[in-house]
């Protein structure tokens, strides 16, 4: 019975309108306040949830990503892309999805990927002639990347919710490959589509040109390698490298480009301690839910009922990639993480599937449910800055989806992608 009062009462909050992180704790404590419980499990849940050390790292990575944002990185970003690939057809479209790529890498989120691309790009490709269905869907489904990138907080969020079971490092060192083949998936559905319309192609600006651009945007791209490079060599924890990140980005907005103002920087911290603040309240609420689903053995009853549909390890990685898409589709990023991980990472580890390859699948996954409605952040995002409907990007949203996919299913089915680079620079024996 608690466990349907569980259950019951989050979804009948979701379905009201109910912001998820409201859902989630006021369903958690219905069902305490049925069992009798005493109140203070309440707090003392979501105070151990949320003063975890490690966590650190969260308002760091956000707030260089923020400054990154407001720090004018994303123009030389999209100057380097555009000569790179501007020149094939639908230059500007395979333009998008590289300086997606980029600055995914640099932010670590694909709202302030889609935000920061959408506001360059999308009005860009409108007055060149491409169709503005195509702008925005192509810019927010390249974001996603973001999610897979090493400076994405997300992934702390899910090596602590795994209880330990992942190192942060391994996970940050398999994110790249990933990403890799997630870019080259979107960049053959946007080419794809760009013929099928008959978007033209640029004209490519001569080496001097690419190479002129790739000095100006290095300096930002190198965060990237920096927080890899310390990580990987044990200079610095997963923590100290998000100090480093938010130390890096604000010599290079202030001092090196020289673009960061003051009222943008007080812009990006706002930003920065709002998000933040958001992200520790799923983690406090997310705590207290899943202290009901420890107590009620969610995980085991839902291994067991997966086991009663299929003993194959492959039925059980696509139900799992089809429960975690419906439930992105309403619920935010981090609380399906915190949520879903407990229940389907020993349902994954038992069929045999490595936690760090599931972090990726988790991650893929939810980066799915960004631009998904109801809930489709990134997809609003990207409509706004478009002035178009989600309606008119939904329905032809099918080739860029299909992308996406594929890149899911290349991670879910074929390990290496995700464990070759943790094996190889850091000896992970997963």
């Amino acid at each position: 019975m608690e466990l349907i009062i569980l259950g019951a009462s989050f979804f009948g909050f979701l379905i009201l309108g109910v912001p998820v992180a409201f859902a989630i704790g006021l369903s958690a404590i219905c069902t305490i306040f049925y069992e009798g419980l005493p109140v203070a499990v309440i707090f003392q849940q979501m105070m151990s949830g949320m003063n975890i050390f490690s966590f650190l790292a969260i308002p760091f990575f956000v707030f260089s990503g923020e400054l990154m944002l407001h720090g004018g990185v994303a123009d030389k970003i999209v100057q380097l892309a555009k000569n790179l690939v501007g020149h094939i057809r639908g230059g500007l479209g395979m333009s998008n999805v590289v300086a997606c790529t980029l600055f995914g890498g640099v932010s670590g989120s694909p709202v302030a990927d889609v935000s920061a691309m959408g506001a360059v790009m999308i009005p860009m490709m409108k007055k060149e002639g491409f169709d503005t269905d195509y702008a925005v869907n192509v810019t927010t489904h390249a974001s996603l990347v973001g999610a897979l990138m090493p400076t994405s907080h997300n992934m702390i969020i899910y090596a602590l919710a795994a209880g330990g079971k992942v190192s942060i490092g391994a996970l940050i060192a398999a994110g790249l490959l990933p990403a890799i083949v997630l870019m080259a998936c979107m960049l053959v559905a946007a080419y794809g589509v760009a013929v099928k319309r008959g978007y033209p192609a640029g004209k490519f600006p001569g080496w001097a040109e690419v190479f002129r651009s790739l000095a100006a945007a290095l300096p930002g791209l190198l965060i990237v390698g920096i927080i890899l490079t310390g990580i990987l060599s044990g200079v610095f924890t997963a923590t100290e490298s998000a100090a480093v990140a938010v130390t890096y980005t604000m010599l290079l907005t202030f001092f090196i480009y020289r673009t960061m103002t003051w009222s943008n920087f007080l812009r990006a911290a706002a930003k920065a301690v709002k998000t933040t603040g958001v992200v520790l309240l799923l983690i406090g609420v997310s705590t207290m839910f899943q202290y009901l689903m420890g107590l009620y053995e969610v995980a085991d009853l839902a291994g067991n009922l997966m086991g009663k549909v299929s003993t194959q390890p492959w039925v059980i990685f696509l139900l799992i990639n089809v429960i975690l898409f419906v439930l992105g589709t309403f619920m935010d990023m981090a609380a399906t993480i915190l949520i879903c991980t407990p229940i389907f990472l020993p349902i994954a580890m038992k069929a045999g599937m490595d936690p760090v390859q599931f972090g990726m699948l988790m991650l893929i996954n939810c980066a799915l449910g960004l631009n998904t409605p109801p809930v489709g952040t990134t997809q609003f995002v990207g409509c706004a800055i478009g002035g178009i409907s989600v309606g008119a990007v939904m329905r032809t949203i099918l080739p860029f989806y299909t992308a996406l996919i594929a890149a899911l299913m290349f991670v879910t089915y074929v390990p290496a992608f995700s464990l070759w680079l943790p094996r190889l620079l850091m000896g992970y024996k997963g």
